[in-house]
């Protein structure tokens, strides 16, 4: 089995959002990162777009966005939460896990589909990408792919890399596999905590615009938090989207890691 290339200068840099970015350019440099604000208007300045041309939903060169993302379901609390988000007429990017998700709760991840919500990638069994050869980074974003066309009828096109820990040359295996890297800006940590009003309270303390928020549904705090953080961040004047919408005009590009 071919390894990964080891490169001479290997830096793990730790945001406060919680998110580890390794860095494996010569210089120090993770490539391919872009904010979604620069995707947009790179995008809208090719297509020769202004911000009042019209859009296939929400514009977010004009309304403050913000996208509402969970990971690592479907899970048993997952039917409840797609109740709220159907009567709060919201729509979400969930990244989804495998073993023992998807290839556990095939009804859910087609309900998701047909209420209009954006499916992606999470990896088969949640193991830290950097850790692993490009064979093994395969065998963890195949199956997922696999399991949502067979449910669906569409493969992902986004994905999110464990703890947030990305490199080169993960971001490699992703352009082969057709995936963009999505990261976030906003945690509750609602894996540390059962607390809902402090996970509501993180998260709407965190939230900028063109923010991207992660939240983990199967966690038990986590799903009571969400009306209140859908009508906070309503009230704050924040339309909330999925990340596709989040980055239209643009297309998310294979490879490319997004982190607001």
């Amino acid at each position: 089995m071919t390894r990964l290339r080891r490169p001479v200068l290997r830096a793990a840099v730790t945001l406060a959002t919680g998110v580890s970015l390794f860095l494996t350019g010569g210089c120090g440099t993770l490539h391919g990162v872009k904010a979604p604000h620069d995707a947009r208007e790179a995008a809208a300045e090719s297509e020769g777009r202004t911000s009042t041309d019209s859009t296939d939903g929400p514009d977010c060169t004009v309304a403050k966005c913000v996208a509402l993302t969970f990971d690592g379901g479907p899970s048993e609390p997952t039917p409840k939460l797609l109740d709220i988000l159907k009567e709060k007429k919201v729509h979400v990017s969930f990244f989804l896990q495998g073993k023992g998700h998807t290839d556990t709760y095939p009804d859910t991840v087609l309900r998701m589909s047909r209420e209009g919500h954006e499916i992606a990638n999470h990896t088969w069994s949640h193991k830290v990408l950097t850790e692993l050869s490009a064979e093994e980074i395969e065998a963890e974003m195949k199956p997922v792919q696999d399991d949502v066309r067979r449910i669906t009828g569409r493969a992902p096109v986004l994905m999110r890399p464990p703890q947030g820990r990305t490199s080169d040359d993960v971001s490699a295996v992703m352009r082969k596999l057709g995936l963009a890297q999505v990261l976030w800006s906003v945690t509750a940590k609602d894996y540390a905590t059962t607390d809902t009003a402090l996970i509501t309270r993180r998260v709407l303390d965190q939230t900028r615009r063109d923010g991207i928020v992660l939240l983990h549904d199967r966690h038990k705090g986590t799903v009571p938090a969400v009306p209140g953080i859908i009508d906070s961040l309503r009230r704050r004047g924040y339309t909330i989207v999925t990340v596709s919408q989040l980055l239209a005009p643009a297309s998310p590009e294979p490879g490319t890691i997004y982190r607001p």
